[in-house]
Parts: C-alpha cells; structure tokens; sequence
C-alpha cells in the first residue's frame, strides 16, 4: 500500500477525494507548516468534521516530531523496509 501511494495509477482506489485530500494535506504540512494553502485546508474542511481535521494535523504534527527527534539524534532505522522504494 505504501508503495502505491508513490504511484497513484497503480491503486487508483487509494486516492478517493477525502484521502487524496488528507494526503495533500499532509504534504503541504510537511513542506512548511506555516504556509499551508488555504485552498488544502479548505478541501480537508469540506470533506471531515472539525474534529477529524484536528485528528489529522495531529497525526501528521506526530510523525513530523518523530522524524526530527530521530534526525536530530541519527537514530538509525530499526530495519530496511521493503515497502518503500529508496
């Protein structure tokens, strides 16, 4: 599943318009959080309540805290995954 989200054609199941929304949602949070495009969040908006939108900047806050504790001290990943393509 991973790997279809870097090829959209493949699934294209995955990318129903709430997913599709979250997912760019995510990326543009990811990119600069103080700059996401109102227009990304207006579609998230349109398309989950308040409170899952709030759900979803969480998660995506979460994993972004991870990734830069885990840089920020070299933390090695535990294993190759063989889900995502290097």
């Amino acid at each position: 599943m991973i790997l279809d989200l870097q090829e959209p054609e493949l699934s294209p199941d995955l990318y129903t318009p709430d997913r599709a929304a979250a997912l760019s949602f995510a990326e543009a949070m990811a990119r600069d959080s103080r700059h996401v495009p109102e227009e990304t969040v207006g579609t998230l908006r349109e398309l989950f309540d308040e409170g899952q939108v709030v759900e979803i900047a969480m998660v995506v806050g979460l994993f972004l805290y991870f990734n830069a504790f885990n840089n920020a001290l070299a933390v090695p990943p535990t294993a190759p995954s063989p889900y995502v393509r290097g």
